[in-house]
Formats: C-alpha cells, sequence, structure tokens
C-alpha cells in the first residue's frame, strides 16, 4: 500500500459494512493484524475513529468487502501521512462537548452508533466512536444514550481536573442535534415510552438540575460528533476534521523530530 492512490475521505458514503460482504478474506490474520494497528493510530487520529470502529466490528469473521474498507482507511491515511491531532495554549478554561447518533445504521442489527468528542477550552480531549449495545426504537432515543454517554465521560473529565486542583467553574455544555433529546434532559415529566431509558434520562437531568451540564441545540451542519457516526462526503469531512485540530503542522516545525 506504500504507492497506493490517496483517497480523501477513510469512508465510502454510499456504502454499509454488513457481515455479508463477499467472501471470506483469504487471511483473516492479516485483516486483524492491520484493524490493531489502526485502532493504535485513532488515539492520535480522531478524524479516522469511525472508519475502524466499523472495521473492528468484523474481526472475528472478515469479508473481501471489510478488507476493502480497511484498504480504504490505508490509502486515506497515506494522503494525510503529516496529518495529526494539534494541541495549543488556550485562554479559555470550560467543557465543551457534542454528541450524536446514527439511529438503526448498522444493516444487520439496527443498532445505532453514538460518536462524541469532548473539548477542554479550544483543545480536543477526548472522543468516542461506539456501536451501542442495545436497540434504540426511535432516533431520539438513540440521541438521548449519546447525550448519556457523553455527560458521564464530561463528569469523569471534570472529576480528574478537579484532582489535579484545576476545577471547571462553568457548566459543561453539551451540543446535541435532536430537540426531542434535548427536551428529554430538562422535562421533569416522565413518559411511559420512555420508561425503558430511565436510567440514562435521570441520570442526565440530575447533571441538568446541579448545574453540572447544559444541554443545547446545534444545527446538524454544525455537528462534530457527525465525523464519529457516519460516512460524510469530502467538504463536511474537511470541515469537521479541521474542527477537531487534526491538520498538517504549522511550516515552522514540519520535518522537525
Amino acid at each position: 500500500m506504500t504507492h497506493c492512490k490517496s483517497t480523501s475521505t477513510p469512508v465510502d458514503t454510499k456504502a454499509k459494512l454488513s457481515v455479508s460482504c463477499g467472501s471470506p478474506y483469504k487471511d483473516p490474520t492479516l485483516y486483524r493484524s492491520l484493524a490493531g494497528a489502526l485502532q493504535y493510530l485513532t488515539f492520535t487520529r480522531p478524524d479516522i475513529s469511525y472508519a475502524v470502529q466499523q472495521v473492528c466490528l468484523h474481526m472475528h469473521d472478515p469479508k473481501d468487502g471489510h478488507m476493502n474498507a480497511l484498504k480504504r482507511i490505508l490509502r486515506y491515511i497515506q494522503g494525510t501521512l503529516d496529518y495529526g491531532l494539534h494541541l495549543f495554549k488556550s485562554s479559555i478554561f470550560g467543557l465543551i462537548s457534542y454528541t450524536d447518533a446514527d439511529w438503526g445504521g448498522c444493516p444487520d442489527t439496527r443498532r445505532s452508533t453514538s460518536g462524541y468528542c469532548v473539548f477542554l477550552g479550544d483543545n480536543l480531549i477526548s472522543w468516542s466512536s461506539k456501536r451501542q449495545p442495545t436497540l434504540s426504537r426511535s432516533s431520539a432515543e438513540a440521541e438521548y444514550r449519546g447525550v448519556a454517554n457523553v455527560v458521564s465521560e464530561s463528569c469523569w473529565i471534570r472529576n480528574l481536573l478537579l484532582e489535579l486542583h484545576c476545577p471547571v467553574q462553568k457548566a459543561t455544555v453539551v451540543y446535541c442535534d435532536n430537540v426531542s433529546a434535548i427536551y428529554l434532559s430538562e422535562n421533569p415529566v416522565q413518559h411511559q415510552r420512555t420508561k425503558h431509558i430511565e436510567m440514562d434520562i435521570h441520570f442526565v437531568r440530575e447533571k441538568v438540575a446541579r448545574g453540572q451540564v447544559r444541554v443545547l441545540h446545534v444545527p446538524s451542519r454544525y455537528q462534530i460528533a457527525d465525523i464519529f457516526t457516519k460516512g460524510l462526503p469530502r467538504i463536511l469531512f474537511d470541515d469537521f476534521r479541521d474542527s477537531l485540530s487534526v491538520r498538517k503542522p504549522p511550516a515552522s516545525t514540519a520535518g522537525v523530530c
């Protein structure tokens, strides 16, 4: 793959990986080795988190279609070898997070994929792309599970900063593009149709009531967490990747070890 033709995005927007993506791949050990190596790369390349999460779901029984998807990730990396996560000095000291979910995106199980990213000031410090363990019966439910996940992560980060004697004074802002999920986070009335996600609802509402979390709406066009839940067209992908501060090094440091 050293001399392969690069691609502008790591995921084909028209393809959905399933258990029946062609014939069994001839060398499953190679597939697992490459997928495992890519998992390590996601520690500094959040832009490939969703793509890697998708191919890792099929490590137990890889098919030719799964290997093609993995090769696309390698082609994308080939064209962005000098890209990486950048951290900057920031005068802002507050937690801002984005969360999204791709409702029923798995063609085999119809489970949803949750994704989030957490910023401390202007710097990305935590992110995730993960298949939800249970089915969601509505997009609001899938989104709300995503909200609960990022609120849990934000609370852990707040406690860590407190132990480091750097307490966060302001509430964590959680941006979500689903109006129903935002309504559930603030409305104290319990509906029959939401009883099955009662634990998540009460957890988030408690943090909102204590002033530790604010769940706000963000238009889908600016929902950065989309990059962790689905394949995106090139222009939108480039915008979100830049918002995560994944970019080339400054000219003054390029090539310096």
